[in-house]
């Protein structure tokens, strides 16, 4: 059976932390999949109430973090011991990384190797990061070669992000449904989900389950094992409730 996940940030401790615990008595989902905002360790205590399991998802180029960049290493540094907090106080199965922009992917796995953390996934991403949003021209870890490369040098598993794998195959002229099948050769431990809209694009978005053009039903068929973990990351459309998520977690459910 899927194990599904969902997306929340470390600030989201108003009404989307009852909505988590509401959705969870019901039997929505199974985890909640928490990225840590730099600088937030005074959240910790109000989601260390909840009895749900956790997965961490570490700041990336968009708040603070490059791991591809060694002249940020120190920073780097200090917000991953952030994140090590929360995912040793929320007993975290994983803490997911992303490659950085620009730099180097070597560095990359340089700062992964240091931090030497047994729950580190690298996760996929689009080549190209979205403008206004990320500075730098390409995102690490965009394609397998580079993957393989982190996993193979720092020990650690992947996090198969299926909008991200689809936007870097479009970008490298590769067949997407192709793309996913050879990451998902590399045995994910877990995947992010939300549809797309434009299978022949190159940024990211997140659109609802069954609103987008990803054949989701062969991804239950092709990619994902019967087992999955699985993070909903599809974009939120109220700040008072978790409505849209419950839709795309029973909508994902149903096929």
């Amino acid at each position: 059976m899927l194990k599904i996940g969902l997306k929340l940030w470390s600030i989201n401790t108003d009404a989307y932390l009852s909505e988590a615990v509401r959705l969870y008595e019901q039997g929505v989902y199974d985890y909640i999949e928490l990225f840590i905002v730099p600088d937030t360790l005074d959240c910790l205590c109000k989601w260390k109430q909840l009895k749900i399991p956790f997965i961490v998802h570490n700041a990336h180029s968009a708040t603070g973090f490059n791991a591809a960049k060694k002249e940020m290493a120190e920073r780097n540094r200090q917000i991953y011991e952030q994140t090590k907090k929360f995912a040793d106080e929320l007993n975290a199965k994983y803490i997911i990384f992303h490659g950085g922009v620009d730099g180097d992917i070597c560095e990359t796995a340089r700062q992964l190797v240091l931090f030497a953390d047994p729950r580190a996934l690298i996760e996929n991403k689009p080549y190209l990061p979205i403008a206004g949003k990320v500075d730098g021209k390409y995102c690490r870890g965009a394609t397998i070669d580079e993957i393989k490369y982190v996993m193979a040098e720092a020990k650690c598993g992947l996090c198969l992000d299926i909008g991200h794998a689809v936007c870097a195959a479009n970008y490298q002229k590769i067949e997407p449904y192709s793309y996913m099948q050879q990451l998902n050769l590399l045995k994910p431990k877990m995947y992010h989900l939300s549809d797309v809209t434009d299978m022949t694009g190159v940024y990211d978005a997140h659109p609802h389950l069954g609103t987008g053009h990803l054949d989701i039903r062969r991804l239950k068929q092709e990619i994902f094992p019967s087992d999955a973990v699985i993070s909903i990351e599809t974009v939120k459309d109220s700040k008072e409730n978790l409505n849209d998520f419950e839709r795309d977690a029973l909508w994902l459910k149903s096929l």
